[in-house]
C-alpha cells in the first residue's frame, strides 16, 4: 500500500497544482463577468469574501485540532494582521481595480511577476547582490509585460495604463506578504495560516465596504451571486488549498513549473468566455514571462542547497492570490 500511494503522490500533487493554477487563473473571467452587470470593484470583492468566509472559518476551526497547538504572542498577531492586509486585501483590491481597465490575459501575466519583486525585496532587505542571470531574467520578464501592454493598450487605450499599475501594485503587496510570512508558516503551520489571514482579510474587506458603500448594493440578482459565490468557493477558497497540498506532495520547484500554466489558462479562458483576442504579442509577452519568472524560481531552488550537501525543505507557500 505504501508503494502504491509512493508510487501515485507526484501525480497526484502535480494534478492538484494544475487544478489549483487553473482555477485560481478563472478569477480574473468571474470578475470581468460580474463587471457587465454594473457591479464595482469593492462590492464584487466584498461578495467574493462573503462567500469565502465561512468556509475559511471551517476550516481554521479544524485545523485547531490537526495541527500542534502553539500560542501566538502579540508580535506574532501584529505581524498576521499587517500581512492580511497586505497580501490578502491589499493585493486583492488593487487587482479587482486593475481589472476593470486591462484585459485579464495582462491581468494575470502582470500578476505573474511577483517572484521578481521577492527576489529584489530579500536582496534589500538581506543585502544579497542579484546576480547576472538573475538581472537577465528580470529584463526578460518586464519585457514580456511591455510586448503584452502594448497589443493591450490597442483595444483597451490609454487606460490601460492605470489598469497595470494597480495589478502591478497588487503584485508589489503580496510580494511583501510573501517575503514577511517566512517566519509565521513553519510556526503556524500553513493551512492554519491561510485560513487566519484570510479571515482577518475578509473582516478588512467588509468593514471596507460598510464603510464606502452602500449595504443595498450586496443585493444583487442571482447571476451576480453566482458568479460571487465562484469568486468565493472555485477560485479562492479550492486552489488554496489544492496548492497547499500540491506544493506538499512535490515541492515548491516542481509545483512553480506546474503552476506556470496560470497565464497561458488565463488567456485561453478569457478567449473562450470574456471573447478575448488571442493576440501574437500576448503569445511573446506570455512567453518571456514564463521564461523569466521560472529561470528565478530555478536559481531559487537551487539556492536552497546547504553546505553538507542536503536540501534544505521548507513548508512556505507561496500561492498567487489577489
Amino acid at each position: 500500500m505504501e508503494v502504491s500511494e509512493s508510487k501515485w503522490k507526484p501525480f497526484l500533487g502535480a494534478s492538484l497544482i494544475l487544478a489549483g493554477a487553473v482555477f485560481f487563473s478563472a478569477k480574473a473571467i468571474f470578475v470581468k463577468l460580474v463587471y457587465r452587470y454594473d457591479v464595482d470593484s469593492i462590492t464584487a470583492l466584498t461578495l467574493r469574501m462573503l462567500f469565502a468566509i465561512p468556509f475559511f472559518a471551517w476550516i481554521a476551526f479544524r485545523s485547531q485540532k490537526k495541527e500542534n497547538s502553539v500560542k501566538l504572542t502579540r508580535k506574532d498577531w501584529t505581524l498576521i494582521f499587517v500581512l492580511a492586509f497586505l497580501g490578502y486585501y491589499l493585493a486583492s483590491l488593487f487587482d479587482f481595480i486593475g481589472l476593470e481597465y486591462i484585459s485579464a490575459g495582462l491581468e494575470r501575466l502582470t500578476l505573474f511577476v511577483y517572484p521578481t519583486i521577492v527576489l529584489v525585496i530579500s536582496s534589500l532587505l538581506y543585502k544579497r547582490k542579484i546576480k547576472g542571470i538573475e538581472v537577465f531574467a528580470i529584463l526578460l520578464t518586464y519585457s514580456g509585460i511591455a510586448i503584452a501592454f502594448f497589443g493591450d493598450i490597442q483595444t483597451e487605450g490609454p487606460e490601460a495604463i492605470k489598469g497595470v499599475l494597480f495589478v502591478f501594485a497588487s503584485a508589489v503587496a503580496y510580494s511583501l506578504y510573501l517575503v514577511g510570512s517566512e517566519s509565521l508558516i513553519p510556526k503556524i503551520g500553513s493551512v492554519k495560516f491561510t485560513s487566519y489571514l484570510m479571515l482577518l482579510s475578509g473582516l478588512i474587506v467588509v468593514i471596507h465596504f460598510l464603510i464606502t458603500k452602500e449595504l443595498s448594493l450586496l443585493v444583487q440578482t442571482r447571476p451576480v451571486y453566482l458568479l460571487g459565490l465562484a469568486l468565493g468557493v472555485l477560485t479562492t477558497v479550492i486552489p488554496a488549498y489544492f496548492t497547499s497540498e500540491g506544493i506538499r506532495m512535490i515541492g515548491s520547484g516542481r509545483a512553480a513549473i506546474v503552476g506556470s500554466v496560470g497565464p497561458i489558462s488565463t488567456i485561453l479562458l478569457a478567449w473562450i468566455f470574456l471573447g478575448e483576442p488571442i493576440t501574437s504579442t500576448g503569445i511573446i509577452g506570455t512567453f518571456l514571462v514564463l521564461v523569466g519568472v521560472l529561470s528565478i524560481g530555478k536559481k531559487k531552488q537551487d539556492s536552497k542547497i546547504t553546505d553538507s550537501g542536503k536540501k534544505e525543505t521548507s513548508e512556505r507557500v507561496e500561492i498567487p492570490e489577489s
